[in-house]
């Protein structure tokens, strides 16, 4: 058994009600934890706040991880409202879709630089900014995929952009260790959401994911959800540098 409760979470990356991060979000709140939400730009956010405000979330702010000092300002409300920070959920990643639906080799230098940006980079300029106010320790969280690991059809250049994603949790999990902030990676199988819709052929990936993996289910928001919540939490403070893949064993099969 574990609580969340009094701890501060930072849940990047919500967009709807089958968003990963909203998963997330949820059960981390059902812990007892204090949430701030992040909405991309104002035509998201009449999406997000809804679902924000259901789950009392104290902080509701714009984060457009492009942006130049966007960053600095969300972290700025962060320190004057709480002061601290224990949990940081990281549930982003975008591709031009011209690059997103090319082959790896044809993946232009501009769009390259974009999905490592928004999917890799800005994952470490949260930490950056985390990292202090983690005063007692705390839970980095980030979102990677099978696809780092094999080459998955159809999901292209995310496949390398998602392995650096997961070098670069394990490399701030060795940095982080000392300071008792644990840095960790969620692999979920693939999933209905709003994100993953942008990859060809998806629908055949969901229903080959099915019928592969051992249980016959693919992965649920909730089901990533309670692992992410359990990760936050001091009974897993010792676990870091994990690639934890939650998809009914999927990863598993040749």
């Amino acid at each position: 058994m574990f609580s969340l409760k009094g701890k501060k979470a930072l849940i990047v990356g919500v967009a709807n009600d089958q968003s990963i991060a909203y998963g997330c979000a949820a059960a981390m709140r059902a812990q007892g934890a204090d949430l701030a939400i992040t909405y991309l730009n104002e035509r998201a956010e009449k999406h997000v706040r809804p679902l924000a405000e259901a789950l009392d979330a104290e902080i509701i702010a714009p984060l457009d991880v492009s942006v130049p000092g966007a960053d600095a300002a969300l972290f700025d409300v962060i320190r004057e409202r709480w002061g601290g920070l224990d949990i940081l959920l990281h549930s982003i990643a975008f591709c031009p879709k011209d690059d997103l639906h090319g082959r790896v080799i044809d993946c232009s230098s501009e769009g390259f630089q974009m999905a490592m940006d928004v999917s890799v980079h800005s994952f470490l300029r949260l930490i950056r900014r985390a990292e202090p106010l983690m005063k007692n320790g705390g839970t980095c969280l980030t979102v990677s995929f099978y696809g780092s690991e094999k080459v998955v059809e159809d999901y292209n250049i995310m496949g390398p952009v998602k392995a650096a994603l997961e070098s670069c949790t394990r490399y701030v999990a060795a940095e982080l260790g000392e300071k008792m902030i644990s840095v960790n990676a969620l692999s979920p199988g693939p999933l209905a959401t709003r994100a993953a819709s942008g990859i060809a052929h998806f629908d055949e990936m969901l229903a080959d994911a099915a019928r592969k993996a051992p249980t016959h289910q693919l992965a649920s928001i909730e089901t990533i959800g309670a692992y992410a919540a359990f990760l936050a939490s001091d009974a897993a403070r010792n676990v870091t540098g994990a690639i934890i893949k939650i998809d009914g064993g999927y990863s598993i099969m040749g």
